[in-house]
Formats: structure tokens, C-alpha cells, sequence
């Protein structure tokens, strides 16, 4: 069963149908839509600041959440899928983004909706990232704009098998 443990009086909120893997850690004022998935190691640190996360977004194996005491919070949109091993520190993440492998987002950044950030990009503090668009680099720079139909059909069928994966899961029996 994942870790999900009250901090400072805030205990973590999920939706219906969501998943969180065993080796899951979910802490303090974290609020979660419906039909999320928290993977495999992956750590949402709600202690010092709040992280809302949207409907159907999963955050796959060994990403960390965490923001800024009394300075950063992490809203994160629906369909949204957060890739292995992504640091997102105190960001904001609108509708329909797909976040790549390795990723880091850092303070006060705004990702705009129905954006990809590529693997390993580094998106800088208070950096305003373009909707419609593909980041990658580091430092993170436009690498093109995207037709908004093409990412939100693409962003949207990850999202949505995420949710299918999960039910995998969770139909599953323990040993």
C-alpha cells in the first residue's frame, strides 16, 4: 500500500478511480481529480506547500513534486502525464501536457496547454513556456509550434492509457 501520511494537519485528498502504486509517496496538501495514477517511487510532497492535480494525470515512476515553503505551489491541469524520473518544483502545468522522461521544471514556471516538454528539457524558474508548442534543452528553449488538435488527440490518448494501465493494477491479486 503506498505511503500517504497527514503533515501540519493536511492530509491528501484523492478522486474516484485513482491508483497509487505500492512504493507511492503522497504527503500533506496534496489534492488529486479523478482517474489519477502515482506510480512506482514517485514522491508528492504536499509538507510545505499545496500540490492540486487535475483529472487524469498520472505520475510515472520516480518523479518528485515538491515547492517552495510559503513561496511556490505545483497546479498541475487534467490530462496531463508527468514521465519517469521528472522533478516539478513549485510549477504550474496547464490542460493537456505531456511532460518527457527526465524532465525538470522549476519554480514559478508556467507550462501553457497542449505542450510537450522533451526528455531531460530544463524548464528555468518563472519561465513562461507557449501553448501549442515542443520545449526541449537545457536551458529549455521553443523548439517548434504544434496544431493544437494534433497534441490534445496525442497528450489525450497517453492520458487516457494511464488510466487503462492503472486498471490493470488494480484488477490484479496480491500474492
Amino acid at each position: 500500500m503506498a505511503l500517504i501520511k497527514k503533515v501540519r494537519g493536511f492530509i491528501p485528498k484523492m478522486g474516484k478511480n485513482c491508483y497509487l502504486a505500492e512504493t507511492a509517496v503522497v504527503i500533506g496538501d496534496v489534492e488529486m481529480g479523478d482517474d489519477c495514477s502515482i506510480w512506482y517511487g514517485a514522491v508528492l510532497r504536499g509538507d510545505v506547500n499545496s500540490i492540486r492535480i487535475g483529472k487524469n494525470v498520472n505520475i510515472q515512476d520516480n518523479s518528485v513534486l515538491h515547492t517552495l515553503y510559503q513561496k511556490s505551489t505545483i497546479e498541475i491541469g487534467d490530462n496531463v502525464s508527468v514521465g519517469h524520473n521528472v522533478t516539478i518544483h513549485g510549477a504550474k502545468i496547464k490542460n493537456n501536457v505531456l511532460v518527457g522522461i527526465g524532465a525538470t521544471i522549476l519554480d514559478d514556471a508556467v507550462i501553457g496547454e497542449n505542450t510537450i516538454i522533451a526528455a531531460n528539457a530544463l524548464i528555468t524558474p518563472g519561465m513562461q513556456v507557449e501553448p501549442n508548442s515542443v520545449y526541449g534543452g537545457v536551458p529549455a528553449k521553443k523548439i517548434k509550434d504544434i496544431e493544437p488538435e494534433q497534441s490534445r488527440t496525442m497528450i489525450q490518448r497517453i492520458s487516457d492509457n494511464y488510466t487503462m494501465y492503472a486498471s490493470w493494477y488494480k484488477e490484479e491479486d496480491s500474492w
